[in-house]
């Protein structure tokens, strides 16, 4: 397979951007695999005898990327950075770990005054109330008190005792976000609340990525933002299905689940294979139930296929901390979203995959098995490796 070639600002200008339009052939359409696969694409020929241009850039502790048909939209490069500088604008926006940030600024007044915040970041705080509200708590945008009282805000796993726990509970709820339409302002109910966007900041920056993409007439085109959230809009290939994305195996990250053809829409993948500690024998995870304030149990991942990345991004956590049949019925009534749930099988090794509103058109499964929706498989390490 051919080396990895990101394109970044400054090879553009120095005009390099041609060693990736047209640069090694590959396999041919290597699906992306996110929060579940292997890597990113590269620049290769797909199915229909087009290069795949990728053009990347760090943002959000993660690397972003825009792909793109070489050659179908004229200038689509220059606006696919462009695209990226939003991402920097958004992570400058919603970043906790930046003093300046206009969220960090709402973290610190918050609880003394009404604060004045930009339009698009009191649209997404009110979205983050009603969701909510729709899952039962399951999604919380101010269990920031809970990562950290476990250590993983700065990836340094503990586990806290009662009174530490108690005291980031009472710092908890989304119920409490004072939030003034009509001043566009938002106030904290209790002091010492805080606003963590971790679980919904990059399906937000990939959602004003397409937007400027869609806005600018680049129509095909796919977004990824690390290994857990993908948009794409249009196809890669000629049969107009879309682009094609591949789900990892929770339990042996070398192995695919699936793959799925996205086409105007939006992927997010939550799971604790990448952030998690040991403790006595028992592993936590960085996903926490914001109810209980302990790390959620009972799923290995959870994939959301949704309009928007911001609905499938704080979707893939919500439905991972319900577990899976409070998660497929939540699905059952909301027919826009889909889901594919992995949770432990009944034996060691194995797993049970779980899906609701899915179209079996769109996906290519890898058990050897056929699923209809509402079926588990249950499969073993040795004899079945999906």
């Amino acid at each position: 397979m051919a080396a990895k070639r990101t394109t970044n600002r400054r090879q553009f200008l120095r005009g390099e951007s041609a060693l990736v339009a047209l640069g090694d052939i590959g396999a041919a359409n290597e699906p992306w695999q996110g929060a579940s696969g292997v890597a990113p694409p590269h620049a290769v020929r797909g199915e229909q005898d087009a290069y795949l241009l990728e053009v990347g850039r760090r943002a959000m502790a993660c690397q972003f990327a825009v792909l793109l048909n070489a050659g179908q939209h004229a200038g689509a490069a220059d606006t696919a950075l462009a695209a990226l500088d939003r991402v920097a604008a958004v992570e400058e926006q919603l970043s906790i770990f930046r003093p300046e940030s206009e969220l960090s600024d709402v973290n610190r007044r918050a609880s003394t005054e009404d604060v004045p915040v930009d339009a698009g970041l009191f649209e997404l705080l009110e979205y983050a109330v009603r969701l909510h509200e729709t899952t039962g708590g399951a999604f919380d945008i101010t269990a920031g008190p809970l990562s950290r009282v476990w250590g993983f805000t700065r990836r340094e796993g503990r586990v806290p005792d009662q009174a530490e726990l108690h005291a980031a509970l009472a710092l908890i709820g989304t119920h409490r976000l004072l939030l003034d339409r009509e001043h566009r302002t938002v106030r904290f109910a209790a002091a010492g609340m805080e606003i963590n966007p971790g679980a919904i900041g990059k399906g937000y920056a990939l959602d004003a990525c397409t937007r400027l993409l869609l806005e600018r007439g680049v129509e095909n085109f796919m977004i990824h933002g690390g290994q857990s959230s993908v948009a794409a809009r249009g196809s890669r290939t000629p049969d107009g299905r879309g682009w094609k994305v591949g789900l990892r195996h929770p339990l042996r990250p070398q192995l695919r689940i699936a793959e799925v053809m996205l086409r105007d829409r939006a992927l997010g993948t939550s799971g604790t294979a990448v952030q998690s500690f040991h403790y006595r024998g028992r592993k936590y995870g960085h996903i926490i139930d914001p109810r209980s304030g302990w790390p959620a149990e009972g799923t290995l991942s959870a994939t959301v296929l949704a309009p928007t990345a911001v609905d499938a991004d704080a979707l893939s956590t919500a439905l991972y901390v319900m577990g899976v049949k409070r998660a497929l019925a939540w699905c059952a009534a909301h027919p826009d979203v889909a889901a594919v749930l992995v949770a432990p099988g009944q034996g060691a090794g194995t797993v049970e995959i779980h899906m609701a509103n899915i179209d079996e058109n769109d996906w290519t499964w890898f058990d050897g098995a056929l699923i209809s929706e509402g079926d588990a498989i249950h499969e073993t390490a040795d004899e079945h490796p999906v």
